[in-house]
């Protein structure tokens, strides 16, 4: 890894030098636009939408549109009277609890390494961290821009986290309407949820999508079969049995786990339930022997009496 960043984390009269290096890189499948035909990569000219004619790239400047519509521009000498932070220093500001930073504020994960002279004051810094059981909530200037941060350990080394402004969470615009939750219901679905409880491994997941690119990628260069896997057929429909697809559900994750039922407490109301239905056909079952009865009658009127019977319906 290269580092992208060199400073100082302070926090009090300490200073720790660290090294900073991006934690994440992407491995999303990425194409390119070419021409069908020949397979020829496509180009995109500058073009000026006011008189049609191509600009070069000197004569490009940066533009700001405004709410109205209006676009203000603003030069190289503009933009560089803004008040830019150059400091490298990652200045801790306070120790927070971590159940209070809301995870959908992280932005991007960076490494920090310490320098030769700062392994000691770097394990102080980490092991306060884990101690304490907080995150340091942190100022950073990267870029030229400053952000907001957190410190926090994972395994042996010191993250910095970027995270967002506030004003940069949506907030949703929509209600639920979640109807009557019934009893039965909220406990199957704690059940459910004690089936399919687990630790965390992300080796458990791979990303189906990039595999079968490479897969189709690779049949076209040897120039085999592409092999097309079935989509899914699940519906995505409401479910009208709520009760009945998480007593499934509950089933089909003990099932994958290798266990039985034998223990469950829904499995005896199961089987209470298969037991009576018998019950219920028993009356039907003494039907033919009533018709056995009416048979003793003459066949030509009871006949008779059961036709206006399907009429009336």
């Amino acid at each position: 890894m290269r580092a992208i960043w060199k400073g100082a984390v302070s926090f009090g009269l300490v200073s720790v030098p660290v090294k900073l290096y991006s934690a994440t890189e992407s491995h999303d499948v990425s194409f390119r636009q070419v021409h069908a035909k020949d397979g020829g990569r496509i180009k995109y000219q500058r073009v000026c939408s006011i008189d049609g004619e191509e600009v070069a790239y000197a004569d490009i400047a940066k533009g700001y549109e405004t709410e109205d519509g209006e676009m203000v521009i603003l030069s190289d000498d503009d933009l560089a009277e803004l008040p830019l932070t150059s400091s490298r220093e990652i200045a801790v500001e306070k120790f927070v609890p971590t159940e209070q930073i809301d995870p959908m504020m992280f932005e991007k994960s960076y490494y920090l390494e310490p320098e030769k002279t700062g392994a000691k004051p770097y394990a102080l810094l980490r092991q306060a961290l884990l101690d304490a059981d907080r995150m340091a909530v942190v100022t950073v200037a990267l870029r030229q821009r400053t952000s907001v941060a957190v410190l926090r350990v994972r395994d042996d080394v010191i993250v910095l986290q970027t995270m967002m402004w506030p004003d940069e969470i949506r907030k949703p615009d929509f209600s639920i309407e979640t109807g009557e939750i019934k009893d039965a219901e909220v406990k199957m679905a704690n059940m459910l949820v004690e089936t399919l409880a687990g630790d965390f491994d992300a080796s458990d997941f791979e990303d189906d999508y990039a595999g079968a690119v490479e897969a189709l990628v690779k049949a076209k260069i040897e120039g085999g079969e592409v092999k097309r896997t079935a989509t899914s057929t699940k519906s995505s429909g409401e479910v009208v049995d709520l009760l009945a697809a998480l007593q499934r559900s509950v089933d089909a994750a003990k099932t994958a786990r290798g266990e039985t039922n034998d223990a469950d407490e829904a499995t005896p109301a199961k089987k209470t339930a298969a037991k009576k239905a018998p019950a219920k056909s028993t009356p039907a079952q003494k039907a033919p022997a009533k018709k056995a009865a009416a048979k003793k009658t003459p066949a030509k009127k009871t006949p008779t009496r059961k036709t206006p019977v399907k009429k009336a319906s």
